[in-house]
This record gives C-alpha cells, sequence and structure tokens, in this order.
C-alpha cells in the first residue's frame, strides 16, 4: 500500500514539474513575433503574439465580454476564428455546442495569437466604449453590498439598454498583483447618461475585495461597456414579472427606472428573494415605483424568525412563483440571480405555462 501512495506521488509530482515547464517555456521562451489581426472586413492589424485572443483585442480597444475576465469560467468571450487559431482547446469545449465548434466558435480568453489569425464578432461590439470613471458616490445598502456612483468624463455620455451590463477592471492592490475584469449589471437608469451606477456584494474575490476594501470616493475606475442582450423588452399585451436575488436587484432597479421614465404603465410584480430582513434594501425606491407605477414588490425570504414578525411569503421566489402566478396567464419574466436560483425559476415558471420565449434572465455566479 505504501509503494502504491509514493508511485502516486511521484507521478503527480513529475506531472506537475512538466505542466510548470511547459507554462513557463510558454512565457518565457516562446517568441511568437509579430502577427496580423483582422476583424470582419476591417483592415488587417499588427499586434504581438503569444497573448490571449480577448487580451489582444482589448489591446486594440476592441472589447469582448468577459463576466469572469478571462479565466475561462464564463464562456461570454465567444468569437469565430475564420483563419489560425489552431485546434480547440479542452478548457473551451465545455463551453461550446457541436454547432459552434462546427462555425469555428472559439473562448477568445483561452486562444493565444501565434499567428496570423482572422476573426468575426458582432458589430455592436464596436460601439462599446472604456471610461476612465470618478467614483462620486458609495452607500452601504446593506453589510455585504454597496451601491457605486460613477462619473463619465466631462463631454463624455453612455447609452445603453436598461438591463445591460459593464465591465470594471480591479488594479492591483496591497494583496493582489493581477488586474482583473468583472461584469456587474447596470443599477442605474439610462436616461442619466453622464453616470453608472452598479450594487456590487462582497464574495472574497479579487474585485469585490478592491472595491469594498480599498475603494473610496474620488477614486478614478476603468469601465467598459455596455454588453449583454439582457434587457428590457416592449409589450404592453403581457404583465411582467421580475425575479431577483441579492445584485441581482440591479438590473431590475434599471428597467423599472426605465418604466418611470417613460411612463410605462404595464403591470408589473418583482418577487426578491432574501434570507432575512437585514438583506432587503432600497425599499424607499421600492416604493416609490409602487407609487408611480402598475407594480408590486413582493419579496421573500428563506430565513423568518419570530423576532422578524414577518407577515410576508416565506420560502424561495420559485415558492412565490407557483404561489402567486396564474395558470396560461400571459407573462414575460425577468431574472437574475446564481444560476441554481435562475433554473428553480425557470422550471417553476415553465409549470404555470409560460413559454420559455418569455423567460429572459441573466445568471451570475
Amino acid at each position: 500500500m505504501k509503494s502504491i501512495i509514493i508511485t502516486v506521488l511521484v507521478i503527480s509530482l513529475i506531472s506537475f514539474v512538466l505542466a510548470l515547464l511547459l507554462t513557463l517555456a510558454d512565457k518565457y521562451i516562446a517568441d511568437y513575433g509579430e502577427v496580423t489581426l483582422k476583424i470582419n472586413d476591417k483592415d488587417p492589424v499588427t499586434v504581438p503574439g503569444g497573448n490571449s485572443l480577448l487580451s489582444t483585442l482589448r489591446d486594440q480597444k476592441v472589447f469582448i465580454p468577459s463576466a469572469c475576465g478571462g479565466k475561462g469560467s464564463c464562456g461570454y468571450c465567444k468569437v469565430k476564428v475564420l483563419k489560425g487559431g489552431g485546434p480547440v482547446l479542452a478548457t473551451e469545449k465545455p463551453w461550446l455546442s457541436n454547432e459552434e465548434m462546427e462555425s469555428h466558435t472559439r473562448l477568445s480568453c483561452q486562444l493565444k495569437v501565434k499567428e496570423n489569425i482572422e476573426i468575426e464578432i458582432p458589430e455592436e461590439l464596436f460601439n462599446v466604449k472604456e471610461y476612465d470613471t470618478k467614483v462620486v458616490n458609495i452607500e452601504d445598502v446593506t453589510d455585504r453590498i454597496k451601491k457605486i456612483t460613477f462619473e463619465l468624463p466631462e463631454g463624455e455620455e453612455i447609452k445603453f439598454k436598461p438591463g445591460q451590463y459593464m465591465q470594471l477592471k480591479a488594479p492591483e492592490y496591497e494583496g493582489n498583483d493581477e488586474e482583473v475584469y468583472r461584469a456587474y449589471s447596470i443599477a442605474s437608469s439610462a436616461k442619466d447618461k453622464r453616470h453608472i451606477e452598479l450594487l456590487i456584494g462582497f464574495t472574497g474575490g479579487i474585485a469585490t475585495t478592491y472595491v469594498h476594501k480599498f475603494l473610496k470616493v474620488g477614486d478614478t475606475v476603468n469601465l467598459n461597456g455596455p454588453y449583454g442582450d439582457f434587457y428590457y423588452k416592449d409589450d404592453d399585451g403581457e404583465k411582467m414579472v421580475f425575479v431577483a436575488t441579492g445584485t441581482g436587484f440591479a438590473p431590475i432597479r434599471s428597467i423599472l427606472y426605465h418604466m418611470k421614465d417613460n411612463d410605462i404603465k404595464r403591470e408589473a410584480v418583482f418577487i426578491f428573494g432574501s434570507k432575512t430582513t437585514k438583506d432587503l434594501f432600497l425599499l424607499d425606491e421600492l416604493k416609490m415605483f409602487e407609487d408611480s407605477l402598475n407594480f408590486k414588490f413582493m419579496p421573500v425570504l428563506s430565513r423568518v424568525t419570530d423576532e422578524m414578525n414577518w407577515k410576508g411569503d416565506t420560502g424561495h421566489v420559485d415558492d412565490s412563483i407557483r404561489k402567486h402566478l396564474i395558470n396560461g396567464e400571459k407573462y414575460a419574466c425577468y431574472l437574475c440571480g446564481s444560476p441554481r436560483v435562475i433554473d428553480s425559476t425557470v422550471a417553476a415558471l415553465k409549470e404555470k405555462g409560460v413559454s420559455e420565449d418569455k423567460i429572459f434572465y441573466d445568471k451570475f455566479e
């Protein structure tokens, strides 16, 4: 038994050393020189070889959505590679369907630019811009969620659809020696083209640690965007159902401001999942929406105690859906939360007969 354990340890050590040597060789020895990058029908540009396609595009001020910041764990940064790029990597395959692989779709964060390459991206990504914003307000809305207000430079404006998101660059700071990009839904009104508000919860990651432990009013923060196909869609014939947990409130808040700004009186309900009453926030705003729109806020708590004297729903958001939605009614549903929340909510909505093409969602980890 002892010899088996030693053998396993030796093999593991050898594998680790080989992987480390390959990584170091690729980083410090391999020299790919300069290569050409052609995007859609635009003129080719010369770029340094050896970096990921995602970072190479970013250096060219072409921004591809990447919620995980290029770690290969979100699957958002897909582009179509028409020439060059080499074989699909094992780290890409979990995020690509057979149809996507057949059409030469790749994850730009995993693909290294080692040769001349031609790619195709949606034209709307050329409208994505980078902004060096100023932090003008930081508000603790709960003990773990901050509302940050960013102001664009003088003379610059942003145009986005309510529900879309931005990418925030967290720089190096004490205890962290790398820059990372993370995606956060826009929480503010699209009517205000000079400011962007984000709701950022603390998770202990690089970006949220930067925001919660280091960021202060007056700091300059790099944002790029907007991104995303999760946004408000007009249809007066359907009741709206919003479902969110935690910072998933952000895109719903932006949509509600859009409805208020444009006097949209569609019937709407917001089922918001929290653990306790301490996790409910921006309640004055929600009351304002109830007073000005055909809207009802319906929080549901999962950890109720007698001391709370709670009179509302208990359980989870899918429980409230099963309780309140009417079978066969026409609904347009907007969901934002973790994969677990989204999956359970979609299942409950389908039980109520909601058509899948009327369920719009934004999953986040």
